[in-house]
C-alpha cells in the first residue's frame, strides 16, 4: 500500500512538471529586442498564440487581426486612456515568423521610461517577460532552427570581428547541419537494412551492401576529420590568439606593441626594465582578433617587483599561441639569440624572431651578423615592415588565407559530440574488416547516430536546452 502511494505521488509531481513546462510554452512572452540604453529606436518582440491579440489591445489605429503577414503599421499605442508612444508594428503570423509563431515586433522610441510602460501594458494583458534565449529556443522546439543552428545565432551576436562573423552565418544558414543531416540519413539507411538482416537471421542473407557500407564509413571518417580538424581555427575565430611579446630588456616590446595597436598604449622608456607588469590589448589583423600580451624584459634581477614580472612574462610566453621574441639587433649576440631561438624550439613553441632598432644600424652588417638566423628585421619606432609582421601573425594561424567558405567547428559541444562520432565510425570499420555480426555493427550504427542527433537537437532533453539557451541575451 505505502509503494502504491508513494508511485502515486510521484506521478502527480511529475505530471504537475511536465504541465507546467507544456503550459509555459503556451504562454505569449515578451522583451526588449534592443540593447539597454537611451537611442533613437527600441524594438519590442512579442511571441505566442495571443501576441497579435494583446498587440491589437493597444493599438487603436486598426485592428491587425485584418492585416497580413510581414506588414509595417504606424500608429498610437494606448492603454486604457493614457497614449504611451507613436510606434511602428511589424506583423509576422505563424508559421511565417523566427519563432514558428506569431509575432509582434514594436519599434518605439528608444526611452527606457516608455519601452518598461509598452512591456507592462502587454503583461497587464496577458503576456509574460521571456526568459534568456526563450524566442531562440521556441525557434527550435518549433522546427525553424535545428540545435546546431540555434547556437550559431548566439554566435553570430557575439561576434566580434569579420571572421567570426562569416562564421557564424554559414553555421546559422544550415552549412553545418546539412552535412550531418547528409550523413546522418546514409547511415540511417544502413542502420535500416542491416536491421531488416536481423529479422531474417535463419536465412542469412545481407541486404546491406557492406562494399557500400565500407566506402561511406571511410568517407565520414574524412568529413569527421576535417571537420574537428577545422576546430583549431574555430577557437581562433571565436576566441582569438594570444601573443606574447617578450625578450630582454629594452629590446622595443613596448614601442613594438604601441605600434602595432597605433595607440601610446604601453609605457616606452630608454630606461631597462619599464615594463614590470604584462600589458594585453586587442587587435584585429585581417578578421582575426589577436590578444598581445607587452611582458617584462627577461633577465635575472636582484629587484623583488622586477623577479616577480619576469616569472609573470615566463608564464606568459608557455601559455602563449604565438611568441613575438623581440631582440635589440645593434646589441644582440649571434650566440645568445641561437640559444633562445633552440629553446623555442625545444618548447615547441609557435614564434616568430623579430629583430628591432634596424633604424641604427646598417642592413649590409644585418646581413652579415644574422644571416643564418630565420628572423624578420623591422623598426617598430619607424614602423618599418610592421606590414610584414601582421602578415606573419595570419600566416601562422591561418596558412595564409581563411577558408570562411568551409565548414568551421567553434562550438566545444560540437567538438566534443564529433569526437565520438568518430570514435563510433573507428569501431564500424573495425567491424566490417573483422566481419562481426550484424547486430553489432548495428550497435555502433546507433551509437554514430545518437551523438549526430546531439548536436543538431533531434536527441536532447530538457536540462540541456535550458543549459543551452540560459546563454543567450533576453529578447533574442
Amino acid at each position: 500500500m505505502y509503494k502504491s502511494e508513494f508511485a502515486n505521488e510521484a506521478y502527480e509531481i511529475i505530471f504537475e512538471q511536465t504541465q507546467k513546462i507544456l503550459n509555459s510554452w503556451n504562454e505569449t512572452i515578451i522583451a526588449i529586442a534592443t540593447p539597454p540604453g537611451v537611442g533613437a529606436i527600441g524594438v519590442i518582440r512579442i511571441s505566442g498564440d495571443k501576441a497579435i491579440d494583446i498587440a491589437n489591445l493597444l493599438f487603436i489605429n486598426k485592428d491587425l487581426n485584418d492585416q497580413p503577414s510581414h506588414t509595417l503599421h504606424v500608429g498610437i499605442l494606448k492603454n486604457n486612456d493614457e497614449i504611451i508612444d507613436e510606434v511602428v508594428v511589424s506583423l509576422f503570423k505563424a508559421p511565417r515568423s523566427y519563432t514558428g509563431e506569431n509575432v509582434v515586433e514594436i519599434s518605439c522610441h528608444g526611452s527606457a521610461f516608455i519601452q518598461q510602460k509598452i512591456i507592462d501594458a502587454c503583461i497587464e494583458k496577458g503576456a509574460r517577460l521571456a526568459r534568456p534565449g526563450e524566442f531562440t529556443q521556441r525557434s527550435f522546439l518549433n522546427g525553424k532552427l535545428d540545435l546546431a543552428q540555434a547556437e550559431a545565432v548566439a554566435d553570430l551576436i557575439a561576434s566580434n570581428s569579420d571572421a567570426s562573423r562569416k562564421t557564424a552565418l554559414q553555421n546559422m544558414r544550415g552549412g553545418f547541419s546539412n552535412i550531418l543531416k547528409q550523413l546522418r540519413e546514409q547511415l540511417l539507411k544502413f542502420s535500416a537494412l542491416i536491421e531488416l538482416e536481423l529479422d531474417f537471421s535463419q536465412e542469412d542473407v545481407e541486404f546491406a551492401d557492406r562494399t557500400q557500407l565500407y566506402a561511406l564509413i571511410k568517407e565520414a571518417k574524412q568529413v569527421t576529420n576535417e571537420l574537428l580538424q577545422s576546430f583549431r581555427l574555430g577557437n581562433v575565430i571565436r576566441n582569438g590568439v594570444q601573443v606574447a611579446i617578450v625578450g630582454k630588456p629594452n629590446a622595443g616590446k613596448s614601442t613594438l606593441l604601441n605600434t602595432l595597436l597605433n595607440d601610446n598604449r604601453a609605457i616606452v622608456s630608454d630606461i631597462a626594465g619599464t615594463t614590470r607588469d604584462t600589458v594585453e590589448e586587442i587587435i584585429n589583423i585581417d578578421g582575426i582578433l589577436f590578444r598581445l600580451i607587452d611582458t617584462a624584459g627577461i633577465r635575472k634581477s636582484e629587484n623583488e617587483i622586477e623577479s616577480i614580472g619576469v616569472e609573470k612574462s615566463l608564464e606568459k610566453m608557455r601559455t602563449a599561441d604565438i611568441v613575438l621574441y623581440v631582440f635589440d639587433t645593434p646589441h644582440e649576440s649571434i650566440e645568445h639569440l641561437s640559444g633562445e631561438q633552440q629553446q623555442l624550439k625545444s618548447a615547441n613553441k609557435n614564434y616568430i624572431l623579430i629583430g628591432n632598432k634596424i633604424d641604427l644600424m646598417n642592413a649590409d652588417d644585418i646581413i652579415k651578423k644574422f644571416g643564418n638566423i630565420d628572423a624578420l628585421f623591422i623598426s617598430a619606432k619607424e614602423h618599418t615592415h610592421i606590414h610584414l609582421l601582421k602578415k606573419q601573425l595570419t600566416d601562422k594561424v591561418l596558412s595564409g588565407n581563411i577558408q570562411t567558405e568551409n565548414i568551421i567547428i567553434t562550438n566545444a559541444r560540437h567538438f566534443e559530440a564529433l569526437q565520438k562520432v568518430n570514435d563510433a565510425l573507428i569501431d564500424i570499420q573495425k567491424g566490417l574488416d573483422e566481419h562481426i555480426p550484424g547486430d553489432l555493427i548495428a550497435l555502433d550504427i546507433r551509437r554514430c547516430l545518437h551523438f549526430l542527433g546531439e548536436i543538431t537537437g533531434q536527441i536532447t532533453n530538457e536540462d540541456q536546452l535550458d543549459y543551452i539557451f540560459s546563454k543567450f541575451c533576453i529578447g533574442k
